[in-house]
């Protein structure tokens, strides 16, 4: 289908918002579930932090926080996608805030988005330069030696690659985000199938199911408190699943399959991350080994349970769906900072929402890599990057949940006079949106917190390397957005604008049919 030939429906539902058909509509309901699915990418976020999961907690943090953390991530998704449905644009979050709660919860929740989504970027890359690294030291053991300088090198060129792929081939995206879908369900198969087959000893389940691992430097009497850290692994990996909203605009039936793209990616996530979980850790040869190899715990895995030659296989099949990850992750971020420009809310925001002959918001795509380059930078000068590296983790999922659950908190707060989209939960919308609500709560405030001993400012052993500095980014991030908000923007910026009459968007859609998209019309 050609760009200008989308669905009536779609057109009217976007005209009715008071947008333009700016951004090119022709992806499918399968395309907008694959970049959810892809940026959730359980090849990425739950082998990226196994570490984390396995040092605080253990075991018992794959076997049973993996389905307590799906579980109330799914309840999460689903009051989103009632929203997405009722509004389906690329503002996404930040638009249904302020349709239901005007413009200052619109301005919040879309500045929280909007670091989330850098933040987001960021673990994302940082994990595929880590397990790249690992796959070139097993490849070339004496040129690449898997140093936190050597990791920031590959994560420089990844982002780089990624930005200019996002920029000069979109179509070639929109096809690898297909891919990405099979890549991801067949990878994962191929991986559970050399971890169930090919090592000689695997771990009992009474040890997966049981045992418990504290290398927090917590006492033990704060286990309780490590293995809710844990949670953070499970919690990293969903995120990135309001992709499927960002897309909207440029997918066909936008009402339900922005929806269904939200939850299905969930679901089918939390399916194959459990199956991926277990199967690594059903095949841990040396706990000792493992724990000790920091962020390069799985690769430790992969080379005690298959052998260098296998592990050379999985770590391949690893690092290319993360590839595919941190694309869709600038795809989605790109989307969401152009709609936030469209309205005026960022700063340049006259750079940021221009469009290339390709229709895609180039300059967005490059400020979300050079800041999301910026974000992880500090783990350069760490000794293995893993204390950055769970900071950015953290800054990602909190910021991104917190601009998921106001949305969900102001549905709730219109009740049954809210009035539904083409896909909706109907009554049972109170106890999903609540016990979600809650939940984001419980983790916003536990994911500051130190991670251990050393990051404690009071104690005698504290140092700023060990410091979860995500406390400063979201903390920061809230006095300067609310400062900006108090002292200025409540002036000027009054939520989602009105691009003009039926008439006049049709007159900017002529403008970009016509080829002249490679900038935004005049009255932007």
């Amino acid at each position: 289908m050609e760009a200008g030939q989308a669905p009536d429906k779609d057109i009217r539902m976007l005209h009715a918002m008071g947008y333009a058909q700016e951004l090119s509509r022709k992806m499918s309901g399968f395309s907008n579930f694959a970049i959810s699915f892809t940026i959730i990418s359980i090849l990425s976020g739950t082998l990226t932090l196994y570490s984390t999961g396995l040092n605080y907690g253990g075991p018992v943090m794959e076997a049973w926080g993996w389905p307590l953390v799906s579980f109330f991530v799914l309840l999460v998704g689903l009051g989103m996608a009632e929203i997405a449905s009722k509004y389906p644009t690329a503002g996404g979050l930040y638009y249904w805030a302020s349709k239901m709660g005007g413009p200052a919860w619109g301005w919040f929740t879309g500045w929280f988005n909007l670091i989330g989504q850098i933040a987001i970027t960021a673990g994302i890359d940082y994990g595929a330069a880590i397990f790249t690294d690992a796959l070139l030291n097993l490849l070339w053991p004496g040129t690449f030696h898997s140093s936190p300088h050597e990791i920031i090198y590959v994560y420089a060129v990844i982002l780089m690659l990624h930005a200019l792929m996002n920029i000069f081939s979109v179509r070639l995206v929109a096809i690898l985000n297909d891919i990405s879908v099979w890549w991801h369900v067949f990878g994962v198969l191929i991986i559970v199938g050399f971890l169930i087959f090919k090592p000689d000893n695997h771990q009992s389940v009474n040890t997966v199911f049981t045992k418990t691992i504290n290398n927090s430097g917590f006492s033990p009497s704060w286990m309780w408190f490590v293995l809710l850290l844990g949670l953070l692994q499970a919690q990293y990996t969903y995120t990135g699943y309001d992709a499927s909203a960002h897309m909207s605009e440029e997918t066909k039936g936008a009402s339900k399959a922005a929806a269904r793209g939200v939850v299905m990616s969930i679901v089918v996530s939390a399916i194959f991350g459990y199956i991926l979980a277990l199967a690594v850790t059903f095949a841990i040869q040396s706990f000792d080994n493992t724990t000790g190899a920091g962020i390069f715990a799985v690769k430790q895995v992969f080379v005690d349970s298959l052998g260098t030659r296998t592990a050379e296989v999985v770590l391949f099949i690893t690092v290319g769906a993360q590839f595919y990850c941190g694309m869709s992750s600038i795809t989605s971020a790109s989307r969401m900072m152009y709609a936030f420009s469209r309205d005026g809310a960022v700063p340049g925001h006259r750079i940021w929402r221009r469009l290339n002959k390709e229709r895609v918001p180039y300059a967005a795509a490059i400020a979300i890599a050079v800041l999301a380059f910026l974000c992880a930078f500090p783990a350069y000068f760490g000794t293995n990057g893993v204390v950055a590296y769970v900071a950015v983790t953290s800054i990602a999922t909190i910021g991104l949940y917190i601009a998921y659950a106001i949305p969900i908190y102001l549905r709730l707060r219109e009740g049954d006079a809210w009035e539904p989209g083409e896909w909706n939960l109907g009554r049972h919308y109170k106890w999903i949106g609540w016990t979600a609500v809650i939940w984001v709560g419980f983790i916003s405030v536990l994911f500051i917190l130190p991670t251990s001993p050393g990051g404690v400012p009071w104690r005698n052993e504290f140092s700023w390397l060990f410091f979860n500095y995500a406390i400063i980014a979201v903390g920061g991030t809230l006095v300067l957005v609310g400062g900006w908000w108090v002292l200025s923007a409540h002036k000027w910026f009054k939520g989602p604008i009105v691009q003009g009459t039926p008439e006049e968007l049709a007159a900017r859609e002529a403008q970009y049919e016509g080829g002249a998209a490679g900038a935004a019309p005049s009255s932007a």
